[in-house]
């Protein structure tokens, strides 16, 4: 059996910071994170850095969440 599943990622920026939204919807679960890069005074600018990082922030948020609700899955099954 094979399945999609779909991310997405929203991305806003400013000339300080980059912000990006990830939402995850899995078998009705509804996993939400947001990720922040900001731009130091005097940094050059590099959009892809912050998008990087922010994307990055994101996405460690909604793994967390998936293991989180996987173990708690888990746990309700063993008792």
């Amino acid at each position: 059996m094979e399945k999609d599943v779909n991310l997405t990622l929203h991305i806003s920026e400013d000339d300080v910071e980059t912000i990006a939204h990830a939402v995850l919807n899995l078998r009705g679960d509804h996993f939400e994170a947001m990720g922040k890069a900001k731009r130091r005074a005097g940094d050059p600018p590099m959009p892809v850095v912050g998008e990087e990082l922010a994307i990055a922030r994101a996405l460690s948020d909604i793994t967390a969440s998936v293991m989180s609700a996987a173990q708690t899955k888990i746990e309700e099954f063993l008792t």
